[in-house]
């Protein structure tokens, strides 16, 4: 029983690292402390293998939870019939399943958690609009793309914000009247990614 439960440990672990790059930004908007959002994103090229760690131990678990078992008797030959433990039962497998997949999963969801970041923004006719293309470095998924939209898009005078993890960069239209590129770039570190190179489009 032990066996298992440290088999039924380490798929929960794996299945939190492997969602970690990923959960990280969501907690850091939720706690406010939007700076750490980057702390994990070195997990992303290890991810395809903790899932792999997860799913096997997973299926252990479950192999060792219905592989027929001899059945113990006591001094007497009669069946002995223990009640088990409720980490013991397939209903505790099953609930440590689902959190599995739904914490492997997290990446393709994870854009829920955050709040609508369109807002009005009125133009004038002082503006001058200008197209800034952002390189950023340790972006990893679905999740950062919204952090860093999120945080850019607080600024004054942002007209559009596309955030692309698989692109590793940000198309920002803005007006000059009211913000900058240094603003842009002091938005996009503050998120724990960070801004390799500012192009004017």
């Amino acid at each position: 029983m032990k066996k298992q439960n440290g088999i039924i440990g380490a798929g929960i672990i794996t299945a939190i690292a492997a969602s970690l790059c990923c959960l990280t930004p969501v907690l850091a908007l939720l706690a406010g402390t939007s700076g750490v959002a980057a702390s994990f994103s070195w997990l992303e090229p290890i991810r395809p293998y903790l899932i792999g760690i997860t799913i096997l131990t997973i299926g252990f678990a479950w192999y060792q939870k219905i592989k027929i078992r001899p059945v113990k008797k006591d001094d007497c030959g009669c069946e002995t019939v223990g009640k088990k433990k409720f980490v013991h039962t397939k209903t505790f497998i099953g609930i440590v399943t689902v959190f599995a997949i739904l914490m492997m999963a997290f990446p393709y969801y994870s854009k829920i958690f955050y709040p609508q970041t369109a807002k009005e923004t009125v133009i004038t006719g002082d503006a001058v609009l200008k197209i800034a293309e952002v390189k950023i470095k340790g972006m990893t998924c679905a999740a950062c793309e919204e952090h860093v939209k999120f945080e850019v898009t607080k600024l004054p005078g942002i007209i559009t914000s596309e955030v692309s993890y698989i692109n590793r960069n940000a198309m920002i239209t803005f007006d000059t009247m009211k913000t900058n590129i240094k603003a842009i770039e002091l938005a996009v570190n503050k998120t724990g990614y960070k801004v390799t190179d500012i192009k004017l489009k």
